[in-house]
């Protein structure tokens, strides 16, 4: 009877063990010094304990397990296990390294490609797949605007020190040289944004500084900052330099102020000056001109009425020659109405005889009859005086200062 048989009534033994029962239910085994049959309980075989895994494997995966059977078909069935529980182990790990290599790169972001260690490409935003281990992927925002502030004491070309306080906008624009080629290109920002603004403030005077000049300093700072950037290819691009403050040290910020005020009244002043001397000029100009333009025009009417005094005088001649007699009475007639049209007095001729010249005040009388008649003076038919009453009034006083002067004479 075989020693794995039943029925050998613990008397045949495993040939492997040094003498000993085998527990029926492929637990522990009952060992014995020198092949005997003591019943000390001693460790579990390590081939048995490794068959008996590789069984329950192989029947989790639908293989036939080889403790059961005889001893060829136990040594035909392990080869072919273990390469299959090799295969499915190689399998998962696969499964899993290719799961790791998925990532996510966002729509600001840029990924930097390591290939064991030197620089292959760089992807765009969406879900990237690299091998994992071989490659190394370093995520890096290209849009988001980072900023480094600088605040420190400087010297200027004046020999003046001032405290200037400047913010530096950048974001990274190259991921690959932002990423390789400086170790720490931020800190690099930090030096070269102060050795460019203490170039341009040593380049500087006080005044400027404080004043209107920030502006320009702010500028000539970008441009400085830019050049070494690139220089360095750090992948920053500088897209703006703030002046945030600049003034003098604290020590002497009452001084300073003073002087500042000052300057102001001295530009105010000079303001107003010529505020003044540029409202007073063109008035004066224009005074100039409008006199010129008067002259001119003065000039130009007095030739035009000599010119047409002549034309007229001509004209006359012409007529004069043709009827002389009806001439001189025109021109009498005509000359005579321009002299007494300006003439307050008036001349009349008395049809009784008597003095035939008489002078009479008639601007003193038309002053009478308009003081006597202030009713009249509100309505706008009264302003014309009626020629007969006024007539019939002369003649009247006429005749009275007549008759007086007769009776005198006698």
């Amino acid at each position: 009877m075989a020693w794995n048989e039943p029925g050998g009534n613990g008397k045949n033994h495993d040939p492997w063990s040094g003498g000993g029962d085998k527990n029926p239910g492929g637990g522990n085994r009952n060992s014995g010094g020198g092949g005997g049959g003591n019943n000390n309980q001693g460790p579990p075989d390590l081939d048995e304990a490794l068959q008996k895994l590789q069984d329950r494997l192989n029947g989790l995966f639908g293989g036939k397990g080889g403790s059961g059977s005889g001893g060829s078909g136990s040594s035909q069935g392990k080869p072919g296990g273990s390469f299959k529980l090799v295969g499915i182990v190689a399998v998962l790990a696969l499964v899993v390294w290719a799961g790791m290599g998925f990532y996510t790169v966002d729509e600001q972001e840029r990924g930097v490609v390591l290939r064991l260690g030197k620089f292959h490409n760089i992807v765009n935003p969406g879900l990237q797949w690299n091998p994992p281990i071989i490659d190394e992927v370093s995520r890096v925002n290209v849009t988001r605007v980072r900023i480094h502030d600088h605040r420190a004491l400087m010297l200027t070309e004046d020999e003046n020190i001032v405290d200037v306080d400047i913010s530096v906008q950048y974001i990274a624009e190259n991921p690959e040289f932002f990423t390789l080629r400086v170790r720490s290109p931020e800190e690099s920002l930090a030096q070269a944004a102060e050795s460019s603004l203490r170039q341009v403030v040593g380049g500087s005077d006080l005044n400027s500084i404080l004043t209107e000049g920030r502006s320009i300093m702010a500028i000539e700072v970008q441009e400085r900052l830019q050049r070494l950037m690139d220089n360095y290819e750090t992948g920053i691009r500088i897209s703006g330099v703030n002046v945030r403050n600049a003034q003098a040290p604290s020590q002497v910020q009452d001084a300073f102020d003073d002087v500042i005020k000052a300057r102001e009244d001295e530009q105010r002043s000079i303001n107003e000056a010529q505020a003044y001397a540029n409202s007073v000029v063109p008035e004066a100009r224009g005074t100039a001109q409008r006199m010129l333009e008067e002259a001119s025009a003065y000039r130009e009417e007095v030739v035009a009425r000599a010119n047409g005094e002549t034309q007229r005088f001509l004209a006359l001649l012409n007529e004069y020659r043709v009827a002389p007699d009806v001439m001189r009475e025109r021109l009498y007639i005509d000359t005579m109405q321009e002299v007494m049209t300006n003439n307050p007095k008036v001349l009349m001729d008395l049809e009784n005889g008597g003095n035939n010249v008489m002078f009479l005040p008639l601007d003193k009388l038309m002053d009478q009859q308009r003081g006597s008649g202030t009713s009249a003076r509100s309505s706008s038919s009264s302003a014309d005086i009626n020629l007969r009453q006024l007539n019939e009034q002369i003649t009247d006083q006429a005749r009275n200062r007549q008759a007086g002067n007769l009776r005198e004479g006698r």
